[in-house]
């Protein structure tokens, strides 16, 4: 028996996978599926508007259009302790359902800004209200979610924000070319599937699935671990969550910088550095953001796998960051020698593929260490991968200005070694599930 068996109250039984066909469950993860790809839509449609309208209408420099693309992730990056923790008290019912309007709101308002301060202000918004989406998406995932598919759960969901990462920018480039639509256009149509998307889910989904009409009790039987999805009033034990999750967060860092390199920069990378036209900058740029698509199928699928085969969370969640954090720095490498297009894009495509391994489980490792409060703890990891957001599209982009794309690429691999570093700390043991400081009811009954 491993030490993660022996530390973890749960015991295990996984031999054979949990189903998600002809379950609720399977119907509740299309539907995150779905409001993971509206919302990377609505983040990076602006990386295709930017250069092809946006960044000429409004007069922006390289450095604004930056400053713009980062005003999304400094709110995002606050709110993302505090938004998982408004997930997990009030539910993920009404929490997401709200998150889904307002983002939906603020993207149609991008479509009608007229310059870069109201731009700011705008992309601020957007950042402030999505902050609480994944992580109370992740409350929602522990609760419908089986142990055994958990990590594929948050691979497939992300898959889902990649392929919206790979189509983007070829379906805003096709809205910008239309007649009456333009860059402007683009952002109303984004903006309207969201708010679509929030009534769809509160009308639909249950924050308890025993409280969901469709619910029967084989399915029930089968969520042998893990929250039960009710809101939970009590503290988190911040401290605790905060020691244990500190190498995973520093992970969910460097896995963030390179991660919003390519969601901010492909389309300018190809555009400027080969020369090339709106419309076969964005066919590049879908192309290696496709690698996104496979690598989250397979680590959330390997990560699970590995958990039934050997009865591990700790091997299980820690190998695809491993793998993903080496495959990644190695594919980068060659980009800063090869000069071919067809050759840098074949590896930014493998790299981006070996990076996404790591997404999965970055996600699932909460929702293990803490299953009762996933939204807080899922808040506290992806705090670094908003910080990343924060300052890794303007330092990137002043380090393209001043050095070229090789140098800024080159330390985005640096950082990719750091996070590998930062794995050998990472453990996957649950917590006890106890506030910081006793409450008056956990004093009584105390002797005098």
């Amino acid at each position: 028996m491993t030490a993660d068996q022996v530390a973890n109250p749960t015991e295990r039984h996984v031999e054979h996978a949990s189903p998600l066909r002809h379950r609720v469950r399977g119907r509740v993860l299309l539907l995150l599926c779905a409001l993971y790809a509206i919302l990377y839509f609505d983040r990076v449609n602006i990386a295709t508007a930017g250069p092809h309208g946006l960044v000429g209408d409004l007069h922006l420099t390289s450095f604004e259009f930056g400053l713009a693309t980062s005003a999304f992730a400094l709110p995002y990056a606050v709110l993302q302790t505090f938004g998982g923790r408004a997930g997990d008290r009030f539910g993920a019912r009404r929490a997401l359902g709200v998150v889904a309007a307002l983002c939906g709101l603020f993207t149609i308002l991008t479509g009608l800004v007229t310059g870069l301060v109201m731009l700011l202000a705008v992309r601020f918004l957007l950042g402030l209200s999505e902050g609480a989406a994944f992580a109370t998406a992740t409350h929602a995932m522990a609760a419908w979610l089986p142990e055994d598919r958990r990590g594929f759960g948050q691979g497939v969901v992300h898959a889902a924000s990649r392929l919206s990462n790979a189509l983007a920018p070829l379906a805003v480039a096709g809205l910008i070319s239309l007649p009456h639509v333009g860059w402007r256009g683009s952002f109303l149509v984004a903006g309207l599937t969201g708010v679509v998307w929030g009534v769809l889910w509160f009308g639909y989904f249950r924050d308890r699935p025993r409280d969901h009409p469709d619910v029967n009790r084989l399915e029930l039987s089968e969520l042998r671990s893990g929250a039960d999805g009710a809101a939970v009033h009590r503290k988190p034990p911040w401290r605790k969550l905060a020691r244990r999750l500190a190498p995973v967060t520093i992970t969910d860092f460097c896995y963030g910088w390179v991660l919003w390199v390519y969601l901010t920069w492909m389309p300018s990378f190809f555009s400027s550095h080969f020369g090339l036209a709106l419309g076969a900058s964005s066919v590049f740029a879908s192309v290696v953001l496709l690698g996104g698509v496979a690598g989250d199928w397979i680590g959330g699928s390997l990560s699970d796998t590995l958990l039934r085969r050997t009865n591990s969370l700790g091997r299980a969640r820690k190998a695809g960051l491993l793998i993903g954090l080496t495959g990644s720095a190695v594919f980068i490498l060659p980009v800063l020698f090869v000069h071919s297009l067809v050759g840098v894009t074949i590896c930014l495509t493998v790299a981006f593929l070996f990076l996404e391994l790591c997404n999965s489980p970055l996600w699932t490792i909460p929702m293990d260490v803490a299953p009762d409060h996933s939204g807080a703890a899922s808040g506290l990891v992806n705090t670094g991968f908003g910080v990343a957001g924060v300052i890794a599209a303007p330092v990137f982009g002043l380090l393209a200005g001043q050095f070229g794309y090789s140098v800024a690429l080159a330390f985005s691999a640096v950082l990719l070694v750091i996070g590998l570093v930062s794995v050998r700390f990472i453990s996957t043991t649950q917590l006890i599930d106890l506030p910081d400081t006793p409450t008056p009811a956990d004093r009584e009954g105390e002797p005098a």
